[in-house]
């Protein structure tokens, strides 16, 4: 008796709302090279799918635009980068780490509303306890060492990050996320000030 072989099934269709996620995030890039004079083949391309599952999913081209835009400027990825970098690392270290992925953040989104033609804005923090968290469990080694809490350590790095993200002015600076990080943390003010020089003697009157 020979062995019956199965024939595989079909692949479980991906739910809408899940499907609509994968073709937001595959767009974002688009954009950004693109702009709005991206296409829906291109899309389709990127997103693995038909084109015509693109409408089944969203209205028209500018539907599917604005839901990768939503996608991106969603906090919970950036705050899931912020919530693995290694709290005993240096603090150095890790505000190095911390600027770089705030700066990718805000370059990110400045190339994606230049490439639409709008105004770009820093992302919205609707829980803003969130991310202070984030720095509390981070900072948590060098709390003691700290002159400020860390909801202003990350009022500092937020500020420092989108100015060095600015497109034209981040690369008339000639500072990078190291040098930033070591002024964050060490202040341009050296510890001690520096002695003064002893005053001279006034001459004797004749």
């Amino acid at each position: 008796m020979s062995a019956v072989t199965e024939r595989p099934g079909r692949a479980r269709p991906m739910p809408v709302e899940e499907r609509r996620r994968v073709i937001a995030r595959a767009t974002v890039p688009l954009i950004v090279a693109h702009g709005r004079e991206v296409t829906t083949r291109q899309i389709a391309e990127a997103s693995g799918v038909a084109e015509g599952t693109l409408f089944r999913v969203f209205a028209d081209k500018e539907a599917i635009i604005d839901a990768a835009v939503e996608e991106f400027l969603d906090p919970e990825p950036f705050r899931d980068e912020l919530r693995r970098i290694d709290p005993s690392l240096s603090l150095e270290l890790k505000l190095r780490l911390i600027l770089d992925r705030f700066h990718d953040r805000f370059a990110g989104i400045f190339g994606v509303f230049a490439s639409l033609g709008g105004r770009p804005r820093p992302p919205a923090h609707p829980e803003p306890e969130l991310i202070v968290g984030i720095f509390t469990d981070l900072l948590a080694p060098e709390l003691e060492r700290l002159r400020v809490p860390p909801e202003r350590v990350f009022a500092f790095v937020r500020l420092v990050a989108f100015a060095s993200a600015v497109p034209h002015f981040s690369d008339t600076t000639g500072l990078d996320t190291a040098e930033l990080a070591d002024l964050i943390a060490r202040g341009i003010a050296a510890d001690r000030p520096a002695p003064s020089a002893p005053a001279k003697e006034a001459a004797p009157c004749s």
